[in-house]
């Protein structure tokens, strides 16, 4: 498409993003968008079913190229999906290393295991992990890459309560270890404010609103400041009757 400009940097950097569009026929999913992600900041990305969220997610991860405007990333991104997408056919300290350069490093594999808390599933074939252990493995695959933006697609959607909520304490932790710029596509809006620093609204293919979140970490969702902010986003997300935006 004309006027794009999609560029890698191979140094830490925020996401800067400029006059973005991507259409689908006669459908704009994504029209003249502009977003910035600062270095190590965590983005949660809220809106409704269909309104370019995964879109967008795909083009900062160089998975989709038919857009215009501008686009820069760090050179190392990395991808979690909400289905953990691993090989039935290889051990699972072989999916983390899926599409790495050079000879597999099993070590390299286990450590990444390790880190997510599933060390002693390395050699066990993916259809005998659980769903949340399906999960680490996907993010372990995803951190294994040591990625300065990590881009996460509704990665607890399909996992019950009490694993979502381990998987997003998870979450929380590995990004402030590593310290990663993070986006976050999910459609929870608790979520959005347990974990990001900064939680956006897309709407008719533009970021309609964003949300600093200065809450102290742990969150709780109980504290009348989360219930405030909540309550805004479910407004502009149009959950509920409130100030028409």
């Amino acid at each position: 498409m004309a006027t794009q400009l999609y560029r890698r940097l191979n140094a830490p950097a925020a996401v800067a993003v400029h006059g973005l569009t991507r259409s689908f026929g006669a459908r704009r999913v994504i029209d003249n968008l502009d977003l910035t992600i600062r270095p190590g900041e965590f983005v949660a990305l809220l809106g409704a079913s269909g309104c370019g969220k995964s879109t967008l997610l795909r083009i900062l991860g160089d998975l989709d190229p038919e857009f215009s405007g501008e686009v820069t990333v760090p050179a190392r991104r990395a991808i979690a999906f909400q289905a953990p997408r691993l090989m039935p056919w290889k051990r699972v300290w072989h999916n983390v290393l899926l599409g790495l350069p050079g000879r597999p490093d099993r070590d390299r594999a286990t450590r990444a295991l390790e880190e997510v808390g599933i060390g002693h599933r390395a050699d066990v074939w993916p259809k005998v992990l659980s769903g949340g252990e399906a999960q680490r493995a996907s993010l372990a695959r995803a951190l294994v890459r040591e990625p300065d933006l990590l881009l996460l697609d509704e990665p607890f959607a399909a996992l019950d309560a009490l694993t979502r909520l381990k998987a997003q304490a998870l979450v929380a932790e590995l990004w402030q270890r590593h310290g990663c710029a993070v986006l976050l596509v999910t459609h929870d809006v608790e979520e959005a404010i347990l974990l990001a620093d900064r939680v956006l609204v897309m709407k008719d293919g533009v970021i309609a609103h964003h949300e600093e979140i200065a809450l102290p970490r742990p969150r709780d969702v109980a504290d009348p400041e989360f219930a405030r902010i909540r309550g805004g986003l479910l407004d502009w997300l149009g959950v509920r009757q409130g100030v028409a935006h």
